[in-house]
């Protein structure tokens, strides 16, 4: 974090500032913030975050121990540390993350790219983020660092020297990302696709493209839009885009794309394409799977070379990217029994991407077999996009569907209306009863898909699966 006093912290969050130890209101402090008093070290700011399991403020004394400059707390707590009381920390984390992100666009030549979008989010930012880290600091999410803890965290990296902030924004609700990246006014806006994805929490597709648009709204006017080429809805947000002033850099397949992929082929080693831009066509052999991640890469581009940064350079840097991040696409196993562990997150277009890339990568003598878990957040759209992937996995050819999870037994009822009988489908209550089915049933040339939403925990039935057959 950029070096602010105790007093100007206390400001910043609009707190009431009480000093610890030796400290005086012109104590600099410049450590990293966190949430997790495991990862705060000497000269660190400790967010005391009350939670549904546990709260924050019974952590503060080993925030302290462990050399904690100040702790952020709703209420003072008998620790040997300066305490900054605030009405509630998740908003005072906001608005500190305002502040320094603020006080490091003046003290530099601070870039923010913002991204937003239903599937892909963590992907982008992970290829955007290769790209621009040797053009100078660059500062992105860990993982998936999209909410509203998460998201400030990430802004509060920065410092007087960061070149470019990369910022990821997911929603669970209308209002959220407006919220999050209000608090940075993006440079550049880069908005991926609007699907099904928390269409529950949204209540409606039309509703989720209203959220996801937040975004462009709320960027800096006069700067840039990169929006997705291919998606109607993506493209709806121009006129927004033009009203603040913004211009744009389509992405896509299409022929009209300023970014534009031609000759996709999936392989079970990664992914090729030539790339258009700026007058130039290149080939792009991206490591990870799916053609998916094609549009992914374009985002990233386009953005990147926004920013001055070379086709051909952008290019050889995303050629080095091996994963995108960890269970997403995520090759195991070995050459014998390939299993690609998916299992972050699902919504029903990452569940159709995967499935279509699953199919496009077994080659002849070969047996694609899906295991798959419910997706979350669809609210009344459940049972029916359920249904839609077990319709679209018979209509695949997948010749083994393995359905996982009471909540995805619509997947295995489907698939079974659809015709996969004797054992072309079957259904497990628990992925320990899943586990021990395919340990008898996988074979030499299997290629395996784990896909489900984080909340159903196949990522860890694909983990043991890779250990098993590696």
């Amino acid at each position: 974090m950029i070096a602010l006093t105790l007093a100007q912290l206390a400001d910043a969050v609009s707190g009431e500032l009480r000093l610890g130890r030796d400290d005086t209101p012109d104590t600099i402090v410049s450590g990293a913030v966190d949430t997790d008093s495991r990862l705060i070290g000497p000269g660190d700011i400790f967010v005391a975050k009350p939670g549904e399991v546990t709260d924050g403020h019974l952590f503060v004394a080993g925030a302290a121990a462990a050399g904690a400059a100040v702790a952020l707390v709703q209420h003072p707590v008998e620790a040997a540390v300066s305490q900054i009381v605030v009405v509630d920390v998740v908003t005072a984390l906001a608005d500190l993350a305002r502040e320094v992100v603020s006080r490091a666009r003046a003290a530099g030549d601070l870039q923010v790219v913002g991204i937003t979008g239903s599937n892909g989010k963590t992907t982008t930012k992970n290829l955007l983020a290769r790209i621009l880290e040797l053009e100078g600091e660059t500062v992105a999410p860990r993982a998936s660092f999209n909410n509203e803890v998460g998201a400030p965290l990430t802004m509060l990296r920065v410092t007087p020297n960061t070149r470019y902030l990369v910022s990821e924004f997911g929603a669970s609700g209308p209002g959220e990302i407006a919220r999050l990246a209000g608090l940075v006014e993006p440079d550049i806006a880069i908005v991926l696709m609007v699907g099904m994805a928390h269409a529950g929490g949204f209540g409606g597709i039309e509703a989720t493209f209203e959220a996801k648009s937040e975004l462009v709204r709320v960027s800096r006017r006069g700067g840039l839009a990169v929006l997705n080429a291919d998606d109607p809805r993506v493209a709806a947000m121009a006129p927004i885009a033009a009203e603040r002033g913004q211009s744009i850099r389509w992405f896509g397949r299409g022929a009209g794309a300023d970014v534009r992929a031609d000759d996709v082929e999936v392989t079970a080693s990664g992914t090729s394409s030539s790339i258009t831009a700026d007058g130039r066509t290149l080939t792009l052999r991206l490591r990870v799977l799916g053609a998916h991640h094609v549009m992914n890469a374009l985002a990233a581009i386009a953005a990147a070379t926004a920013l001055g940064v070379p086709l051909a350079t952008c290019i050889e840097r995303l050629e080095t990217v091996e994963l995108a991040e960890r269970w997403r696409m995520q090759p195991l196993g070995s050459d014998r029994v390939r299993i690609i562990n998916d299992a972050y997150n699902a919504s029903p277009d990452s569940m159709a991407a995967a499935l279509r890339t699953l199919a496009e990568i077994t080659g002849e003598g070969e047996r694609t077999v899906a295991v798959l878990g419910a997706m979350s957040e669809l609210g009344e759209y459940a049972g029916e996009e359920h249904d839609r992937v077990g319709l679209l996995a018979v209509r695949l050819g997948i010749q083994r569907i393995v359905v996982v999870g009471t909540d995805a037994r619509r997947m295995y009822l489907e698939a079974v209306s659809q015709g996969s009988w004797d054992s072309e489908a079957i259904f497990f209550p628990t992925a320990d009863e899943a586990y021990t089915y395919l340990l008898g049933e996988l074979r030499d040339g299997d290629r395996v898909l784990v896909k489900s939403s984080n909340s159903a925990g196949l990522r860890f039935l694909g983990d043991r699966l890779g250990e098993s057959f590696s």
